[in-house]
């Protein structure tokens, strides 16, 4: 099964509140950003954040609302687009 085909709502969200994460890839605006086009690079890969915020969208997926404090904005991303920052 695709990523795009499962249903991630039908299990826990993956990341928890305030969890430290890092961009796996570049983050281009899809549209839903005020202020910058569509395509315009949002965030490099490697980036760090917190979440801060856990929707849904089409019913069927988790966003993640990422606080990238240094960059002081807050940016939704897909599972596929973050992973955990381990703590030493």
């Amino acid at each position: 099964m695709k990523l795009d085909e499962a249903i991630e709502l039908d299990g826990p969200p993956v990341f928890e509140l305030e969890q430290k994460v890092r961009v796996r890839k570049i983050i281009r605006n899809d549209g839903t950003f005020p202020g910058k086009n569509r395509g315009d690079i949002l965030l490099e890969g490697g980036e760090v954040g917190y979440i801060c915020g856990i929707g849904t969208f089409l019913q069927k997926f988790y966003i993640y609302s990422v606080h990238f404090i240094k960059k002081g904005m807050i940016i939704g991303c897909r599972k596929n687009e973050i992973e955990v920052v381990e703590e030493n």
